[in-house]
Parts: structure tokens; sequence; C-alpha cells
């Protein structure tokens, strides 16, 4: 399971992620990601979806030091149209953060107490983007495509 979840988060190239968050039915997390950043060569950017189950635990620490948040709090870098460079901040409307990798966490503590405590497998990953620290404990991944544009959060 370990490997194949290395497997899954870094093989694509130039990877965006474009959504996080829990499922709209809150159990599970999932994370969007844009494989294929713009059309190359003719193929069409595909997104997919990143559904890590049974996620007991989800923190989202900034990967921007505090300078840069004091840069970037003005809400004209919302919009990446509008966007002023000569704010000098970080531009939060560009819709998506660069995916610098994953790092699975075969000793963590907490998976290992979760493991025990309910009687299936728990994993512990770490996601770094070019924003976001991203740490998940989960028991499950499984990986399918989306719809460009999908919008997780749209009830049924």
């Amino acid at each position: 399971m370990e490997t194949t979840i290395l497997q899954q988060l870094n093989k694509a190239v130039d990877p965006l992620v474009v959504h996080h968050g829990y499922s709209n039915y809150m159990r599970d997390y999932e994370v969007i990601i844009n494989v294929g950043f713009a059309t190359h060569n003719g193929v069409a950017p595909t997104y997919l979806r990143y559904l890590f189950r049974y996620c007991v635990e989800a923190r989202c620490e900034t990967f921007l030091p505090a300078e840069t948040w004091r840069a970037s709090l003005d809400d004209r870098l919302l919009n990446h149209e509008t966007a002023d460079p000569d704010l000098g901040g970080y531009v939060w409307g560009v819709k998506f953060h660069e995916l610098y990798g994953a790092e699975l966490r075969p000793e963590s503590e907490a998976a290992r107490r979760w493991t025990k405590a309910v009687g299936i497998n728990f994993h512990e990953v770490h996601i770094e983007t070019n924003a976001h620290d991203l740490t998940l404990l989960f028991s499950d991944l499984q990986v399918s495509e989306v719809p460009v544009g999908y919008a997780p959060f749209i009830a049924d």
C-alpha cells in the first residue's frame, strides 16, 4: 500500500493542486490535481481526484513565511486577472498550487494509534505545495479521473 500511494501521488508531471478539502459527506478527504496544466500536443488537461478514505485527521499549514503573508493581505491579490504586480505579494487568485511532492511517514505514531483503535490500517502522508503543507491520516486511497472543473461541493 505505501509504495502504491507514493507512486500515485508522485507520478504526475508538473501537477497542480486545484482543490483540497473534506468531501461533502465529511468522512473522506479529496485532493484534486490537474496533471496536464494546459493543452499540450493536442492532449487536453486531466483532473485526478485523490480520495483519502476514512480520513481521521487533516492538518493544513501555510508554507509561506510571515513576510509573504504580510505582503499578501490585499484583496486585490485574490483575482489573478486583476492583481497588481506592483503589490509584491502572493497572488492567491491563480486558483492552484504547485505540487512539490508527497512523503509517506511509515513510522507515524498517530497512524499506529488509529490502526489499533479502529482495527484497520491507517497511514500518514505529508503533501507539500508552494503554499500549503498538508498532513493526512487515512486508511485507503482511491484515484479516479474527474471532469476538468470538477466542483466537489455542489450537492447531488
